[in-house]
């Protein structure tokens, strides 16, 4: 029977998920493809950890390179993370002759085009199903189930992290410094959340999403990127009073041949199948002119989902040199030379409906003097809510828009905040419609 080596590299929570599966899953894995898996190699520097497995100690090296330089492995899979050494060992392995599974999302955002180039050129896989959603198949479905559509939007949760502090707040009405703190302690947050909650992470994914979907050569720094920190329980009460939740989303569309591509906190009606979607968990839906919309849900993170995702690329990798067809699916689902720079609509071209709070003093002509100036840059208003009354104290005073121009918005905003009457920076969000506004 045909067998197929695997090093993997780096041992930490998700590489000791790859680690149990290839472990435990053998024989369930060679009746799927008709070839044994083994696990030849793992590089990692602390080699004496106990990770709740049982691993042969002599599968063990410190040494990353010995790994990929071993003639035996045909597969090296990746989970040491980040944009430096993750990158030098990934490309030391296509030029060498080693297929490469990987779910580093980071690194895929910012030097994806050069990886999968090099894999193109020595006729080898690269695959990255894990880097976005986790155990949910996004990567598939967009390369090969939606492959006759085009694709018309995309919108997902896609950090569990930010989705389990937004509904903390949301259930509690607690601030967004106790939900950070309680999704700290129960492990769902890191000591540093940044990378979460400011939405680096969702657009990290956003931006390979976009790539897959449009065929475009596209780069983290191109995407509008926004986080949740300044989402307070005030703004979550004022959503649900009008039949809203917020979530941050990534958003893609195409838009009269540019890319809405776009992460930010966003207000979505109750009847929005991922406004049900709540705590750790992922979401995504995905629109194509023949399809409609597509669901997939699922666990966004952690040791099994993504190990689960790392496995499905190794096994497809294993079926595709069971029978000489390497190279068969596309990397970014277009063919190489059809990849092409589209742009990336700037975030003030954007046209949305606005939800905007102020806090303002309550007296007369205040909201006059804030409703002409919305006006004088074109902004009209669907409705306008004041919470509570406190003479001559500031209260919330909330707007939301037809349709607007980000720009105007953004401008006004400005003149606004330097009214004598405004008291804090206005807190804007942006609300995507049924009909994709």
């Amino acid at each position: 029977m045909k067998t197929f080596h695997i090093g993997v590299l780096g041992c930490g929570t998700v590489g000791t998920g790859v680690v149990k599966l290839l472990l435990e899953r053998g024989e369930l894995i060679t009746r799927r493809i008709g070839a044994d898996l083994i696990l030849k190699a793992i590089a990692d520097i602390d080699m004496d950890r106990d990770r709740g497995v049982a691993i042969d100690k002599a599968l063990f090296t410190r040494d990353a390179r010995q790994v990929i330089l071993d003639p035996e492995i045909d597969i090296i899979v990746e989970t040491i993370g980040g944009t430096t050494i993750a990158k030098e060992l990934i490309l030391l392995a296509l030029q060498n002759g080693k297929h490469v599974v990987t779910a580093n999302k980071a690194l895929l955002a910012s030097e994806g085009i050069r990886l999968f180039s090099k894999a193109w050129e020595h006729g080898l896989d690269l695959g990255f199903e894990a880097s976005v959603g986790g155990c949910m198949p996004v990567i598939k479905t967009l390369r090969e189930s939606l492959a006759g559509n085009a694709i018309l939007s995309v919108r997902g949760i896609l950090n569990g992290t930010c989705n389990t502090i937004l509904s903390k707040i949301s259930d509690e009405r607690c601030s967004f410094a106790e939900a950070l703190r309680e999704a700290q302690a129960k492990g769902f947050a890191e000591a540093d959340p940044t990378l979460d909650i400011e939405g680096i992470d969702t657009a990290h994914k956003l931006a390979i999403i976009v790539a897959l979907a449009y065929g475009t050569d596209v780069r983290f720094g191109d995407l509008y990127v926004e986080g949740i920190s300044r989402i307070s329980p005030m703004d979550i009460e004022f959503a649900e009073q009008f039949g809203y939740r917020i979530k941050l989303l990534a958003i893609s569309k195409m838009v009269d041949g540019a890319i809405e591509a776009r992460v930010h906190p966003t207000m979505i009606p109750g009847s929005n199948i991922l406004s049900s979607v709540n705590g750790p968990l992922n979401a995504i839906t995905i629109t194509g002119d023949a399809t409609g919309d597509l669901l997939l849900c699922g666990a966004g993170a952690g040791m099994m989902p993504t190990a689960s995702a790392i496995l499905s690329d190794i096994i497809d990798i294993a079926r595709d040199l069971m029978n000489a067809s390497v190279g068969r699916m596309p990397t970014l689902s277009f063919q190489p030379g059809a990849i092409q720079r589209i742009p990336i609509l700037p975030i003030e071209e954007l046209v949305s409906h606005y939800y905007i709070r102020f806090s303002a003093i309550d007296q007369p002509g205040v909201l006059s003097k804030i409703s002409g100036i919305l006006g004088n840059h074109g902004i009209s208003l669907e409705s306008v809510h004041q919470k509570g009354r406190k003479s001559n104290a500031d209260v919330p005073l909330v707007m939301f828009t037809h349709l607007a121009k980000e720009r105007n918005v953004r401008e006004a905003l400005a003149e606004i905040e330097r009214l004598d009457v405004v008291c804090d920076h206005p807190m804007l969000i942006r609300i995507e419609e049924p009909n994709g506004n």
